[in-house]
């Protein structure tokens, strides 16, 4: 059985995007072994709990500093012996440590076509007023592996998303998570889980 770890800090689209992928059968041999989020009380919790998956609170403010936070983070899903950890929605800035410890497990789903709109400071709806502000016609998402550069590991999957001239950054968020995001997410751990690619000179590649 193909292990997943996801972590998050919010709502949990992503991660209801991959629950309903197993529970489907589009992801077929694979299980989300733990929910982590670096906040109490969000709703990707309940997501899981709904689901009788098991979660964990880990918050940066309980620890004297970021690197205990992360040696912390990484102990428990180490334990869990994970095939793959799932960055959705998640607002913590790993480091190099924290990357280097599961390399080439960590993917995450970011709301933009990279390199566009992608790297430090963009993130949630600052990504989608970024768009709008560019008037770029077509934006979208990127599933990616991730490296200790945000947003800046080998590509997986991509799929665009037609900007409308009426569109506000919540309007395009949202289509962007419907028509691109809970997508393309399921379909790159489909990839990963079955080996049908691998990395070659930081560029992914179809096996």
């Amino acid at each position: 059985m193909f292990k997943i770890g996801v972590l998050v800090s919010g709502g949990g689209t992503n991660l209801q995007a991959i629950i309903n992928s197993i529970n489907n059968g589009f992801i077929k041999n694979a299980k989300i072994e733990t929910v982590v989020s670096n906040k109490d009380n969000v709703f990707a919790l309940e997501r899981a709990k709904n689901n009788n998956i098991e979660t964990k609170v880990i918050k940066v403010k309980d620890f004297d500093n970021k690197q205990l936070y992360e040696q912390a983070l990484i102990k428990y899903l180490k334990e869990k012996d994970l095939d793959l950890i799932v960055l959705a929605g998640f607002m913590v800035i790993l480091s190099k440590e924290f990357v280097n410890s599961f390399e080439n497990k960590i993917i995450n789903i970011h709301p933009s076509l990279i390199p566009a709109f992608c790297g430090e400071g963009y993130y949630g709806l600052k990504v989608h007023q970024g768009a709008l502000d560019r008037g770029v016609k077509i934006t979208g998402a990127t599933v990616h592996f991730v490296t200790e550069e945000a947003d800046a590991g080998p590509i997986i999957l991509q799929k665009e998303v037609f900007v409308k001239d009426d569109d506000t950054k919540e309007t395009l968020q949202k289509r962007v998570m419907e028509e691109a995001e809970w997508i393309i997410l399921p379909q790159a751990i489909n990839l990963i889980l079955n080996k049908q690619i691998k990395i070659v000179d930081n560029i992914v590649r179809r096996i």
